[in-house]
């Protein structure tokens, strides 16, 4: 039988760094974790928390249940009995020595992620659901496709800020762009690395509204750098509970722009880079990360 692409691992915190006010890093170790294979960039993994006290919920996850399988019985399960999935980006891994690091951002305890994070300590138990390196095929979860391009446009709020960091120290010096990234405050400006020849611009709200700053910086960049052409029609999904998400494959192409945040933000600036600006949509992905009001599973 066939291992599956993507698989469950066992973890603990080994490590929590206050990163700025509203950045935590979690180290999670586990011997698991040797197999969970990441290609850097924008990877994906979605992590179980555990009960309010404690406790795991059998729905198949462990016992060789397809995705599709434990998904739907895991959806379920009573809310009570249901522990908290979200997705997360890997910000660095080890595998060598079976370890992951992922960056949360801080926003109170309503949410249950945030509410976890927020109370972590070391030795608390999780599971991270992701790539398995021993298993043969794409297990997916990384929408960094820029094929060809050497310009890129990289923009996101605090929830992309994690996958950007990694795209932007993953590339190399070839590559030339813009980067944009709105956080909640100008306490949470992180040090960033390139080896590109990048221009890298931290927006802080401090008060203001999600893309507030990120939306005029997108389109002060297309006034400087982006000859206008002939508009073209964006037919774009508007189901107001939909997150959405559209990321064209490796092509050859001149120039990239990766998209990600909330949904409506995102979708307003692809939007503008295509109809507006002209941009060929096969060159522009964009992520809906999260929606406001919405909670994602």
């Amino acid at each position: 039988m066939s291992r599956q692409t993507n698989g469950a691992f066992r973890a603990r915190v080994a490590g929590i760094r206050r990163l700025s006010e509203n950045f935590t890093r979690i180290t999670f170790a586990g011997d698991e974790l040797r197999h969970l294979g990441s290609a850097g960039f924008d990877q994906r993994i979605k992590l179980l928390f555990p009960l309010a006290d404690g406790g795991w919920t059998d729905f198949g996850l462990f016992s060789g249940a397809t995705i599709s399988q434990w998904y739907t019985a895991w959806r379920q399960l009573p809310d009570e009995q249901r522990n908290a999935m979200r997705t997360y980006t890997v910000r660095a891994s080890r595998p060598e020595a079976g370890e992951v690091d992922v960056d949360f951002v801080l926003h109170g305890t309503d949410g249950p992620a945030s509410a976890w994070a927020s109370g972590a300590a070391e030795g608390d138990g999780i599971v991270i659901i992701g790539p398995d390196s021993r298993a043969e095929g794409d297990a997916g979860g990384m929408e960094w496709h820029p094929g060809t391009a050497r310009r890129v446009l990289i923009a996101g709020d605090e929830t992309a800020v994690p996958a950007i960091c990694s795209i932007v120290e993953s590339l190399d010096e070839g590559v030339g762009g813009h980067v944009f990234l709105e956080v909640p405050s100008s306490a949470d400006v992180l040090p960033l690395r390139a080896r590109a020849d990048l221009s890298i611009e931290w927006l802080a709200r401090d008060g203001s509204g999600h893309g507030s700053l990120l939306t005029p910086a997108v389109e002060r960049w297309g006034r400087e750098h982006v000859a206008r052409r002939e508009a073209a029609e964006v037919e774009l999904e508007t189901d107001p509970d939909a997150l959405l998400w559209d990321s064209p494959g490796e092509a050859r192409r001149e120039a990239y722009a990766w998209l990600a945040g909330e949904a409506g933000v995102i979708t307003g600036l692809r939007r503008h880079l295509v109809r507006d600006l002209g941009l060929d949509r096969s060159s522009v992905a964009f992520m809906g990360y999260w929606r406001t009001g919405r909670a994602e599973n």
